[in-house]
């Protein structure tokens, strides 16, 4: 990377922090030494960025939230990362929004990139899950519902043993989030049938029904508690 490219990443990562990032975290995403992140944010400083330190033991480097960089502009890798990440999401309840951001990005890349990152979106495949007979809801509730924290009433096809016509069941589920799991994005919450917290394949999903009720706070432990089993990471 750039030395330029370098320091807009740089700058990039602590606008999108939540908290301070150390000079060790930001030599480790970046690829480069902790002393060359710190002569980065010295020459950022001199030429006016607002990156100031903060001291203490969750103390790093910062930036003013009001300041804004050019437009966006992305390498040929950065793009295609991005398209790619994006249309991942088409099978998600996010489908919508992650089709509109990917017209933007498109909008503004480079045309030096166009043509090859085109090529080679082109030569990734995806094996997406197959819906049941009678699936798919529409994608944009799913989303609202968790947004919301709205209690769903759902029709739910299980798995087909042999060559018994899979069973289906109607349940009242707290949404708590999404995961994603191998080959399929599964709706989580807690499941008023099971009285646990279950985890739903969205294609399995044959009707939904948004209800009234929000749904009321789950201790975080339980769902902490029911995930320990698998390597889990969040996206924030």
């Amino acid at each position: 990377m750039k030395r330029a490219e370098r320091q807009y990443a740089l700058v990039d990562l602590l606008r999108g922090a939540r908290r301070p990032w150390s000079a060790a975290r930001l030599a480790r995403e970046l690829g480069v030494s902790t002393r060359t992140i710190e002569r980065d944010i010295a020459s950022l400083q001199v030429a006016g960025v607002p990156l100031y330190a903060e001291h203490g033991a969750a103390g790093g480097y910062a930036i003013l939230p009001e300041y804004s960089l050019p437009p966006l502009n992305l390498s040929a890798a950065e793009s295609l990362a991005v398209l790619a990440g994006l249309a991942l999401l088409d099978t998600s309840p996010y489908q919508g929004a992650a089709r509109r951001a990917r017209a933007k990005v498109a909008a503004v890349m480079g045309e030096e990139h166009r043509a090859p990152v085109q090529e080679l979106l082109g030569r990734m495949q995806v094996i997406d899950p197959v819906a049941l007979a009678g699936g798919g809801v529409p994608l944009g509730m799913l989303s609202d519902a968790i947004a919301a924290r709205r209690v769903v009433r759902l029709t739910y096809l299980g798995e087909a043993s042999g060559d018994d016509v899979p069973a289906s069941t109607v349940r009242d589920v707290e949404t708590m989030g999404l995961l994603r799991g191998g080959d399929a994005w599964l709706l989580v919450g807690w499941c008023r049938l099971r009285d646990a917290i279950r985890g739903f394949r969205i294609e399995r999903i044959t009707r939904l029904e948004l209800l009234d009720e929000v749904a009321p706070e789950r201790d975080p432990a339980l769902l902490e508690a029911d995930q320990v089993r698998w390597p889990i990471r969040t996206l924030g």
